[in-house]
């Protein structure tokens, strides 16, 4: 037990833990907006996937085999070893000569993040008592809000060349940002947090870590880009996607079965599967799932939507969801600290999916006719529920299990909230890319494609036959490079020629816009209310869970209490 630390030190180490948390949300965020100028300079559009799947298949496995050994050697150590990580993992893939590195270093990152989200959200367990937790699980969860705005527009502008002190940024930027917060948060960790370690004989389950490794590493593969990932087995093999998957959905089922075998045979289990026995643990586990997904469904292609009917560059398109983020920010610090002062913590669970539930239905009303500032107030309703349920979520497991099982128990709810996220969005791929194929009917013959077919934008994007290609054609920056493109072939035309052929192709240009946005905006109506659905139902599940009283600090508890 740590809660007799001083204040100060306590600060400190928070401060430390949430720089490190923000450098891990933010790497999603930020990588995004530099991937296009990556593939451009690696000429590796093929391996566009691999950059990112490989940080989220690494980071996946990691977060749960982490949080069992941060109970075993310590939250200080761990901690450690993982900032240490990702800042080697950052610096390496800002130097990577090629593709093959890059991907190399982020899974390194991965790992490391990993490490910092599987301990940053138990280490408020350790340093403070059941009833102070809110207000620090409310902070933290107001870093993921703050990330995902951040995100682009840091990205977008490291990305696109400043000057700092006398060196032009580019895409390895991105990376090198996170070096010297990772160096000032290691020597912070080092020197100001206690070994926050709980076990006395560590004995590591080298069986249930290999077995849910495989599980794991199969379920990201199954989900995320595997089209493209495989796409040279499925030419060798001569086999569909669909077995492929298959395939796969039985190499995942053996190794859960032998994963549940292992844990009941290991004196140290990855994941005990007593806390399935524990109904508040059980709820959560589920609910954190079932957020995650719908999570996922409304932030990542609000940002679309705002590219395609907006026509947002990715840089603006991050600041149309500040209101969003506010509304997390204020919900979260808000409702963390009357938590710490009330102790009482299910009413805003409640009161949060239901309001971001709601918000998520109506989101479905979205057209490319609604006007921003409709969308800025679902948008800002549907923070304020989501920033009330995410720290809950934390508080609830937490006050379940006493401090020596903290780790194991809440990064299992970071493991099926990412789980989540990552089904979630390979379900909404596919509906979305459903849609637009059932939305955008007869696109061989759109004047404005007939006139990009050949040019070199598009043999960079991919086939004009993809709908992610289609959806692509029509965002800012690369509509940019077409027009550049083609005032250069205009310019070569008599005064009269060129401005009639700008003005065909202007107006070709457009309708192909508004063909793509009402193509948009109808699969979206659907992901949205799939989204809400999910929602729904955890909204339901909460009303299941119990409310325990939150204990205060107490002087005289040891290790090992709760």
């Amino acid at each position: 037990m740590n809660h007799h630390l001083p204040l100060r030190n306590k600060l400190i180490i928070m401060l430390s833990v949430m720089a490190s948390l923000l450098l891990v949300a933010l790497d999603q965020t930020i990588i995004a907006t530099a991937l296009g100028k990556i593939v451009e300079d690696f000429n590796a559009f093929s391996s566009l996937s691999w950059i990112v799947t490989a940080y989220l298949l690494t980071t996946t496995v990691t977060v749960p085999i982490a949080g069992k050994l941060s109970d075993l050697f310590g939250r200080r150590t761990m901690l450690l070893i993982g900032v240490a990580v990702f800042g080697a993992g950052s610096l390496m893939s800002g130097v990577s000569g090629n593709i093959e590195q890059l991907i190399l270093w982020r899974a390194l990152q991965g790992i490391g993040g990993g490490i910092i989200t599987a301990n940053a959200f138990t280490i408020v367990g350790d340093l403070f008592a059941a009833r102070e937790r809110g207000k620090w699980q409310g902070l933290i969860g107001a870093v993921f809000g703050v990330s995902s705005v951040i995100g682009p527009l840091l990205g977008g502008w490291l990305t696109d060349g400043q000057t700092i002190f006398g060196a032009v940024t580019d895409w390895r930027w991105t990376f090198f940002i996170n070096v010297p917060v990772a160096i000032a948060a290691f020597a912070l960790i080092a020197v100001f947090c206690p070994p926050l370690k709980h076990a006395k004989r560590p004995r590591i389950d080298y069986l249930g870590a290999a077995f849910l490794t495989v599980a794991l590493s199969t379920l990201v593969l199954a989900v995320d880009n595997t089209d493209v990932i495989f796409a040279g087995l499925l030419d060798t093999l001569n086999i569909t996607l669909a077995q492929l998957r298959i395939v796969m959905g039985v190499i995942i089922a053996v190794a859960v079965g032998a994963f549940i075998w292992a844990e009941n045979r290991s004196d140290e289990p990855i994941l005990p599967l007593r806390f399935f026995k524990n109904r508040n643990f059980s709820l959560v586990v589920a609910i954190s799932l079932l957020f995650g997904a719908g999570f996922m469904g409304s932030i990542l292609y609000l940002t679309q939507f705002n590219q395609q009917v907006f026509s947002a560059s990715p840089t603006e398109s991050g600041l149309m969801l500040l209101p969003m983020v506010g509304g997390v920010m204020l919900s979260s610090i808000g409702s963390g600290q009357i938590i710490s002062r009330t102790g009482r913590y299910k009413i805003f669970m409640q009161v949060g999916i239901v309001l971001a539930t709601l918000m998520v239905a109506l989101l479905t009303t979205l057209t490319p006719q609604s006007s921003y500032a409709y969308e800025a107030v679902l948008m800002t309703l549907l923070g304020l529920g989501l920033g009330l349920v995410m720290p809950v979520l934390n508080i609830t497991v937490q006050n379940e299990f006493k401090l020596l099982e903290l780790g194991v128990a809440t990064s299992s709810v970071q493991l099926f909230r990412g789980l989540g996220s990552t089904v979630g969005i390979a379900i909404f791929g596919a509906m979305l890319t459903t849609g637009l194929m059932a939305n955008l009917t007869d696109m061989n013959n759109d004047t404005y494609l007939k006139q990009l077919t050949g040019t070199p934008v598009v043999q960079q994007i991919g086939s004009l036959d993809d709908p992610n290609t289609l959806l692509t054609l029509n965002t800012p920056d690369i509509k940019d490079k077409i027009n550049e493109g083609f005032d250069a072939q205009a310019q070569k035309l008599p005064d009269a020629a060129a401005q009639q052929l700008t003005n065909q192709f202007n107006n070709a240009q457009e309708t192909y816009s508004d063909k793509v946005a009402e193509a948009f905006s109808h699969s979206l109506t659907r992901i949205f209310a799939v989204s809400a659905v999910l929602m729904a139902i955890g909204a339901v599940l909460v009303m299941f869970v119990k409310e325990r009283e939150l204990k205060p600090a107490s002087p005289d508890a040891t290790p090992g209490e709760a």
